[in-house]
């Protein structure tokens, strides 16, 4: 079932201290010992992200790269339903945009930079639905583990949207160019042992086990030497670091696909519960 299945006798004294930050809205934000737990709070939109939910998201992770005893950092979701299903449809249904910002923007491409340049391992702690821009979030995480509840998929294509950089490139690096284009062609879901079968995980638990699994793996990453982890994760980045161009040009792009008549019918058609009808913008 994993690879490290002695890690709940592991020495977790470091993890006799919590901190929690109560100042956030639609995450959390704890420090326990040598780990920092994200957690996004929105388990009645299954975890789905507003733009608000991500300055915070970005907010917590700045805390703790900053913070001097965090050493690895978990990204979880609330409840047992959902991880994250990616980007509020209903939100930009409604309003045509996700929110609200301070910066009246809706940074997503720098959630994504700072997962990847904090100089600590993120692990993703995937609890239920992984689907669109929440499959890419756990994708560009360091680590993944997933409960045996877990499942996996893009729905971009299906609801007038798309991850053109690190969600569909850096995803190709990791399940392989064919995985990754029936991912985002098919828009279908897939269970955790498919996911980890196809190395879109690391490990799959039982769902009852899982947060205590990914605290393990936190503190045995603590065990070791922060500077040569924070190398190793630049210079395993390094390879990829071209990608953030590439995504920077696709959430620009993004930005206006979202505001096309295309892209309003697929976050019309999910929030009306009916079949998109994208026939119209054929050949266009």
């Amino acid at each position: 079932m994993t690879d490290y299945e002695d890690s709940s006798t592991m020495d977790t004294s470091t993890m006799d201290t919590s901190t929690m930050d109560t100042s956030y809205r639609d995450i959390t934000y704890e420090v326990e010992g040598p780990t920092a737990i994200i957690t996004i709070s929105r388990p009645h939109r299954y975890n789905a992200f507003r733009g608000k939910t991500v300055e915070e998201l970005i907010k917590a992770f700045r805390a703790a790269w900053a913070d001097s005893r965090v050493q690895a950092i978990i990204l979880t979701g609330s409840g047992d339903k959902a991880f994250c299903t990616g980007g509020d449809v209903k939100q930009r249904a409604e309003t045509g945009d996700y929110g609200p910002t301070e910066s009246g923007m809706f940074e997503i491409g720098n959630l994504h930079k700072v997962i990847r340049d904090v100089p600590k391992p993120v692990i993703a702690a995937v609890n239920g639905l992984a689907i669109g821009g929440g499959q890419v979030l756990q994708v560009i995480c360091d680590l993944t583990i997933a409960s045996d509840t877990a499942k996996f998929g893009q729905v971009g294509p299906r609801v007038g949207s798309f991850d053109a950089g690190f969600g569909s490139a850096y995803l190709a690096r990791v399940v392989g160019e064919k995985r990754a284009r029936e991912m985002w062609y098919l828009c279908r879901q897939y269970d955790a042992a498919t996911a980890e079968r196809w190395g879109l995980v690391n490990w799959v638990v039982p769902a009852e086990r899982l947060l205590d699994e990914a605290r393990a793996l936190a503190s045995e990453i603590a065990e070791k030497s922060p500077t040569a982890i924070r190398f190793l994760k630049q210079s395993f980045n390094a390879d990829t670091d071209h990608q953030a161009g590439q995504s920077n040009l696709a959430m620009s792009a993004l930005d206006l696909f979202t505001k096309s008549p295309e892209g309003l019918e697929g976050a019309a058609a999910f929030a009306e519960k009916r079949q998109p009808d994208f026939r119209q913008y054929v050949g266009t």
